[in-house]
């Protein structure tokens, strides 16, 4: 679970990502680079709801499924350089292609997360 002082992004009970900072240090390296049009390209859109919700008419998945799916899908829209230095910043080094997953692990997570708050999905973990 989340600690009540970090940050964290709209719509998430910290449920399967329990630190968003990474996040939000990614978020903050793109705006360095004045590439606020990858910040709005790695947010939660409309159309991420209606894909997990085509997912999830077409049967039942795990919750590891859908992260795996969701993780896939946001890896294109995450820049890996950025993701690099994000996590360069937070005393991590990681190669771009390993940052690049893990933001984009982090982005499915939420994505999953906030599906619960707004009620399209429903899962509970052990």
């Amino acid at each position: 679970m989340c600690e009540s002082s970090r940050w964290k992004p709209p719509f998430t009970s910290c449920e399967i990502i329990g630190d968003y900072e990474p996040l939000k240090v990614y978020w903050e390296v793109l705006r360095r680079r004045n590439r606020e049009d990858l910040v709005e390209k790695s947010m939660l859109a409309n159309e991420d709801f209606e894909k997990l919700e085509i997912v999830l008419s077409r049967g039942k998945h795990s919750l590891a499924d859908l992260l795996d799916i969701f993780k896939g899908l946001f890896r294109e829209r995450v820049d890996g350089e950025a993701a690099r230095e994000a996590f360069s910043e937070l005393g991590l080094q990681l190669d771009a292609e390993s940052a690049r997953d893990r933001i984009a692990y982090i982005l499915a997570g939420w994505l999953l997360e906030a599906s619960k708050y707004w009620r399209i999905l429903s899962f509970k973990v052990t």
